[in-house]
């Protein structure tokens, strides 16, 4: 049985909606109906009554509500009693981020950041966006990488996080290129010739971005969504392959547009369908850090005075 079963099964019991939490959750629906399913089986009985509308629990999963609630306290705190009796490398920066920018931007963000910062001790763990934002909230890395958009914003609030913009990037779609350099496929489509699309499972934050996307194009699209998948590299090789179109953040396709391999799908009086969205590098203000690790104030490690690597690289950050 893993926590995160328990911690969606609490956000299901709240929210009474698989849709809702699965969007709370940052997972697609179908994967966090299997994760309910997979408690479910776990616990040997139905935690969910699926019978009524809206969702409502069954009488073992009213139980299993009030003992998850418990439970997951318990662990969070014994988890932030076990961090307090160790101390953190001070050379390792460890960042969390979403996996589609451990993919693209991560990479090339980090091989400029050395040019200019020098070396750099890095641990990456690639997530999905919602378990990305709970390590950070959760103390269990230095910095969060994510993708920023005011119409998805999180809930890091600057009175706990600090944060810094990393730059920009566009979301837009593409296509592989035929013989003569011209997409495969082109927007708009046709009502009895939809584009073959190749779609973010629902769900996905980049997923969230096309639909704005597409609701704000200044005429009809016509696609028909023949693949889906979580992730842009996904897309970007079935596009590469020439199963459809694909909308993809641009630094997973400067490559193969340089080599004349995508292309993008637009005609020059679409050429706005697009969406540009902030990359933003998040912390945990330092000071609150500790207090919620040790429920005490921050306290100089004896025989330690210079800053970490975690420190020492914000503060570069902060002031580019």
């Amino acid at each position: 049985m893993e926590t995160k079963w328990l911690e969606d099964f609490v956000s299901l019991a709240e929210t009474r909606s698989f849709s809702r939490s699965a969007q709370l959750r940052h997972v697609t629906q179908p994967a966090f109906s299997r994760r309910i399913q997979s408690l479910e089986a776990w616990a040997g009985v139905d935690l969910v009554d699926r019978s009524s509308y809206p969702t409502r629990l069954t009488a073992a999963g009213a139980t299993l509500y009030e003992q998850a609630l418990e439970v997951l306290q318990s662990l969070h705190t014994t988890r932030a009693m076990l961090r307090g009796h160790t101390a953190p490398g001070q050379d390792v920066v460890e960042f969390a981020v979403p996996h589609t920018l451990a993919f693209t931007f991560f990479p090339a963000w980090v091989s400029a950041l050395r040019d200019h910062f020098g070396p750099l001790k890095s641990r990456l763990i690639a997530l999905n966006v919602h378990d990305a934002v709970t390590r950070l909230v959760e103390g269990s890395c230095d910095v969060l990488i994510a993708y920023h958009h005011p119409s998805h914003p999180y809930q890091l609030g600057a009175e706990r996080f600090d944060m810094v913009s990393l730059g920009q990037e566009m979301l837009a779609p593409y296509a592989k290129a035929n013989e003569r350099g011209a997409p495969l496929f082109q927007f708009p489509g046709k009502p009895g010739q939809p584009l073959p699309y190749l779609a973010y499972a629902d769900g996905a934050y980049l997923g969230h971005m096309v639909e704005l996307i597409l609701k704000d194009a200044p005429t009809a699209i016509h696609l028909d969504r023949v693949y889906e998948t979580d992730m842009a590299e996904g897309l970007k090789a079935m596009a590469l392959e020439g199963h459809g179109v694909a909308f993809l953040p641009q630094s997973a396709v400067q490559n193969e547009l340089s080599a004349h391999k995508l292309v993008s799908a637009l005609p020059p009086e679409l050429s706005g369908m697009h969406i540009t969205m902030e990359v933003r590098a998040y912390r945990e203000r330092p000071h609150l850090r500790e207090l919620l690790r040790n429920g005490t104030a921050p306290q100089r490690v004896k025989g330690v005075g210079a800053p970490s690597s975690a420190q020492t690289l914000w503060d570069y950050l902060a002031k580019c």
